[in-house]
């Protein structure tokens, strides 16, 4: 067929070039290729002389535009442009039929020499106008870079002027810049840190490069990252939930923590053991975080949240993450993930909020955790975040919150998934390790080293502690204390078993 084709394709150039040579008169430069040829898609179409009226000359420069044409907007066209003369009809019918079928016949790979791509479908306006909002967001909370660091996980690391990172759009932040560090920090009774010692545990900094002082390094977001969220709106922030304290079946959220409640709160810290939990549908999440939580449980729920998450939807791909997440309305309109809106201030130049985190522990291998800690400044009342041993990533100003302005009412540690039921199943979306907490060091993923902050600024053991696994067959809890670990437990399950159904 190819051949044939072929053989058409030189008949009709042949005619072209005679019939151009001998009495096609002269075309305006504007538009050097008066008729449509095999090799060359048309650039524009003019069949008419331009006007002196303002409005015509307007509409006429507009003309010249290139723009993608319809199958039957070329054929019209062609039809209006080509001789009357010198063709044989018989010819112009053909190459008619050439055309049409090109884009009705369903063909894998476009034909040489055809005007259009195969199977080209245009987009609808519904689909410009989200792209258009897309691209506003985009602009929003993409911000301008003095340094673009290439991640080998495909991820690109913007690093932005601090006082330009999206927590400064607020309408109380706006033209302020990040504080200076806290000059106290909650005193420690307990060995056994983190292995984060250091600051370079992410994928991003494994060639070595960071961002320049003066700077925050930010994950850049991308158009993909947006459309694969239910909305604009909704991305970057989870789905409004009932607060684990409830029922959270009716969510499909499932929840194995340890929590405390009862007393003021004005930190919390742990070591979390970090793995990478297998997630089997885009719209569920598996994470481990520590929460500090203030308020009713109702609308007015106020939650600060820090640990590690893998979430296809909001990163797409199976990587797990280093996130924060706070609200002040029990998630449905404020509070975001990571800088992905006004709220939480970085201030640390060498860790990137939502990049992915390595390394990561094996099954009977080894174990690796990062130290998580959160804490209200006493004296400007900001709550801050820590990593391992020291490393200061920012915090979050106390005028965002209501509740949590002044201290917590309950503390939680442990995992979350989200559980959608694929197939009218419990899910197999795997939470830890994907181990029951039974197995142990080494198999079962852990907390450890659990302490709270008290009004005094002291990092102080869990009392009367609380365990809560929502759907014990799919994901349990196991708690211990020792000497080399304080408070500790054993979390997490494969989801879907003979069990869990």
């Amino acid at each position: 067929m190819d051949m044939e084709i072929q053989k058409l394709d030189s008949l009709l150039r042949l005619h072209l070039q005679n019939d151009t040579n001998n009495n096609q008169p002269k075309q305006p430069s504007t538009c050097p290729h008066p008729f449509p040829t095999t090799e060359q898609l048309p650039q524009c179409f003019q069949t008419q002389p331009a006007s002196s009226n303002p409005a015509t000359s307007t509409s006429s420069k507009h003309m010249h535009n290139t723009i993608p044409l319809s199958s039957s907007t070329i054929i019209s066209k062609f039809q209006s442009t080509r001789p009357t003369f010198g063709l044989p009809l018989f010819v112009s019918v053909f190459v008619t039929f050439l055309l049409v079928s090109s884009v009705i016949i369903p063909i894998d790979g476009a034909i040489p020499g055809s005007l259009l791509p195969v199977n080209q479908t245009f987009p609808t306006s519904a689909h410009l106008r989200r792209l258009t909002r897309v691209n506003a967001h985009l602009k929003k909370i993409n911000k301008p870079a003095v340094k673009t660091i290439q991640s080998p996980d495909g991820d690109v690391i913007d690093c932005v002027l601090s006082h330009l990172q999206p927590a400064f759009d607020h309408p109380e932040l706006r033209g302020k810049k990040p504080m200076q560090p806290p000059e106290l920090r909650p005193k420690r009774n307990v060995s056994g840190e983190a292995d984060t010692k250091k600051d370079r545990f992410q994928i991003w900094r494994d060639n070595g490069e960071s961002c320049p002082e003066g700077t925050v390094p930010i994950r850049r977001t991308s158009e993909a990252d947006i459309l694969r969220a239910s909305s604009i709106k909704r991305f970057g922030r989870k789905l409004a939930k009932r607060p684990v304290r409830r029922d959270s079946t009716s969510s499909g959220h499932e929840h194995a923590v340890v929590f405390v409640n009862g007393e003021q709160y004005f930190g919390a810290k742990a070591s979390i053991n970090v793995w990478a939990p297998r997630v089997v549908d885009q719209y569920e999440f598996s994470l481990s975080q520590v929460w500090l939580i203030s308020g009713s449980f109702g609308n007015d729920l106020n939650t600060i949240e820090a640990g590690w998450q893998v979430s296809p939807e909001l990163y797409g791909d199976n990587y797990p993450r280093f996130f924060t997440y706070w609200t002040t309305d029990a998630y449905q309109a404020t509070g975001c993930y990571n800088l992905l809106c006004s709220g939480f201030i970085q201030t640390n130049t060498k860790i990137a909020m939502g990049a992915a985190i390595s390394p990561r522990s094996s099954y009977g291998g080894r174990q690796f955790d990062i130290g998580v800690m959160v804490w209200k400044d006493p004296k400007h009342g900001n709550w801050w975040l820590e990593l391992g041993s020291g490393i200061l990533i920012g915090y979050w100003p106390s005028f965002l919150f209501t509740h949590l302005r002044s201290h917590a009412d309950m503390v939680q540690f442990g995992g979350e998934i989200v559980n959608t039921r694929p197939s009218g199943s419990h899910t197999s979306t795997q939470m830890g390790s994907g181990r029951f907490a039974e197995e142990g060091f080494g198999k079962a993923s852990y907390f450890r080293n659990l302490q709270v902050v008290d009004w005094d600024n002291n990092l102080l053991p869990l009392k009367n502690i609380h365990l809560l696994a929502d759907h014990p067959s799919c994901y349990d809890i196991k708690q211990g204390q020792n000497g080399a670990w304080g408070t500790y437990f054993y979390y997490g399950g494969p989801g879907r078993n003979v069990r869990c159904p």
